[in-house]
C-alpha cells in the first residue's frame, strides 16, 4: 500500500475531530481548524497536510474538527461564531465561501463579513472520471452517451450544492447534457458506488480520484483546469476536448472568524506560505493534484468576492437545488 492510499484509509477511517501528532507549546492555545465536510475528501486531506505542520511552526496542538452538514454551512456557521481571537481557523473552499450564497437562501454566515481571509491553500483540479468498466474512454465519447441518452445516465457527488456537483452541472450547461444527479453524504461514499457501478461518473477534486485512477479502478476522461494535470499529463482537459475556456477548478483556503486580530492573521498567514513552499509538502500537493498558491490574505479575500457572482449564474442557470 503506498503512503497515499494508507493515508486515506487513516482518514477514511471517520473520526470526525483528530489531534495531530505536533509539538505542544508550554503556554498557548490549542489550534482549532474546522473542516466543514467528512473524513476524506479533498477539503479534509488538504487541512491535514498543512494543519499537521502548522502546529509545528507554532509550537501548538492542532485539532481537526470533521463539521459536516448542509454543504459545508453547518461547520462555517460554527467558525464564524467561534471566538475571534487566532486559535480558530476552517478551511473554506469554492463551495462553502462563493457557492452556498446561491443555494441557501438563509444562509448563517457571510461569505464576506463573517471571515477574515488568512491564506489561499491551493487551487484543485476536478477530474471527470468513470469507472473501469465502462466503455467510455473520451470526453467526446461521455456526451455523446448521455446525450444519446438523455435522463437515463447519472453522475454522483458528495451532496447538493458541492463542488462537484456544482462544477458537473457547469458542463451540462457548456455541453447541453441531461443526466440525474446522485447526492450522497459524503465524497469518499460517491467514489465507492461509482467504483462499484451504481453510477456512471463524477467530477470531483483530484486528490480523492487520483488514487483509484493510478490504481486503475476510475478512468479520468478530463481535467476542468486551463492546463494538463502534471499528475495525469495524458489526460486532457475539457477546454482541449471541444468546450474553449471552461475552467472550474476547486479552491481551498484558510479563513479565520471575523474580527480576528491582524497581527494572528498576518503570523498565521507567513507561517502557511512558508509551509506551502517546503518540498516534501510542494512534493506531496503535487501528487495529490492540488497547486499551491502562497499569497497574501488580501489576494484570498479578492478571489472570494469575484467567485461569488460567477457560481450565482451557474446555479440559477442549472436550477441547482439543496436538499
Amino acid at each position: 500500500m503506498t503512503p497515499s492510499i494508507a493515508r486515506r484509509s487513516l482518514l477514511m477511517a471517520g473520526l470526525s475531530a483528530a489531534v495531530l501528532p505536533v509539538a505542544r507549546a508550554q503556554s498557548g492555545k490549542t489550534l482549532r481548524i474546522i473542516v466543514p465536510f467528512p473524513p476524506g475528501g479533498s477539503t479534509d486531506i488538504l487541512a491535514r497536510a498543512i494543519g499537521n505542520k502548522l502546529g509545528v511552526a507554532l509550537g501548538q496542538t492542532v485539532v481537526i474538527e470533521n463539521k459536516p452538514g448542509a454543504g459545508g454551512s453547518t461547520g462555517a456557521a460554527e467558525a464564524a461564531r467561534a471566538e475571534a481571537d487566532g486559535s480558530t481557523l476552517m478551511m473554506g473552499h469554492i463551495g462553502t465561501l462563493a457557492v452556498n450564497p446561491a443555494l441557501y437562501p438563509k444562509l448563517p454566515y457571510d461569505p464576506i463579513k463573517s471571515f477574515a481571509p488568512v491564506a489561499w491553500v491551493a487551487r484543485v483540479p476536478n477530474i471527470l472520471v468513470v469507472s473501469a468498466g465502462s466503455p467510455i474512454k473520451s470526453l467526446h465519447e461521455f456526451t455523446a452517451a448521455v446525450q444519446a441518452k438523455p435522463g437515463r445516465m447519472t453522475y454522483s457527488s458528495g451532496g447538493n450544492g458541492s463542488a462537484a456537483h456544482i462544477t458537473m452541472e457547469y458542463l451540462k450547461l457548456r455541453a447541453k447534457l441531461f443526466m440525474l444527479h446522485i447526492p450522497y453524504r459524503g465524497t469518499a461514499p460517491s467514489i465507492n458506488d461509482l467504483m462499484g457501478g451504481q453510477v456512471d461518473a463524477t467530477f470531483t477534486g483530484a486528490p480523492v480520484v487520483l488514487p483509484h485512477v493510478r490504481s486503475g479502478r476510475l478512468r479520468a476522461l478530463a481535467v476542468s483546469s486551463s492546463q494538463r494535470l502534471a499528475a495525469l499529463p495524458e489526460v486532457p482537459t475539457v477546454a482541449e476536448s471541444g468546450f474553449p475556456g471552461f475552467d472550474a477548478d476547486q479552491w481551498y483556503g484558510f479563513v479565520a472568524p471575523a474580527g480576528t486580530p491582524a497581527a494572528a492573521v498576518t503570523r498565521l498567514n507567513a507561517e502557511i506560505n512558508k509551509i506551502l513552499l517546503l518540498p516534501d509538502v510542494a512534493k506531496q500537493l503535487a501528487t495529490e493534484g492540488a497547486i499551491p498558491i502562497p499569497t497574501p490574505p488580501k489576494a484570498y479575500a479578492e478571489l472570494i468576492a469575484r467567485e461569488i457572482p460567477r457560481w450565482a449564474e451557474v446555479v440559477k442557470a442549472g436550477q441547482v437545488k439543496t436538499d
